[in-house]
């Protein structure tokens, strides 16, 4: 089973960047994703990194974030920048699908305005 640990978050201020890194271990490269989970909303898509290194990001965070890959593909980064306050949730990195089975603890974002 694959192992997930994210970590990088924190506070930030609004129009503050953070990068956010996932360390995935136990599995060859696959294609990873970033979800996040803002309180009291359902987890939703962030960006998306195939094997090959092709992205996707969330239409509405297109410009402000991107994801790519280090350390030989076994880690993940999301770049985020201009925070805004509804950036704040929890953000999990997964494969892409995600194993619904096997999130990780996700690190948790709180923008401030």
């Amino acid at each position: 089973q694959v192992q997930l640990v994210e970590s990088g978050g924190g506070l930030a201020q609004a129009g503050e960047p953070l990068r956010l890194s996932c360390a995935a271990s136990g599995t060859n490269i696959r294609a990873m994703a970033w979800y996040r989970q803002a309180p009291g909303k359902q987890r939703e898509f962030v960006a998306r990194i195939s094997i090959t290194g092709v992205t996707s990001v969330a239409n509405d965070l297109r410009g402000r974030f991107a994801i790519a890959r280090a350390n030989a593909g076994n880690t993940v980064h999301l770049q985020m920048k201009n925070l805004k306050p509804e950036d704040t949730a929890v953000y999990y990195c997964n494969t892409s699908p995600p194993n619904t089975d096997n999130w990780g603890r996700g690190t948790r974002v709180t923008v401030s305005s």
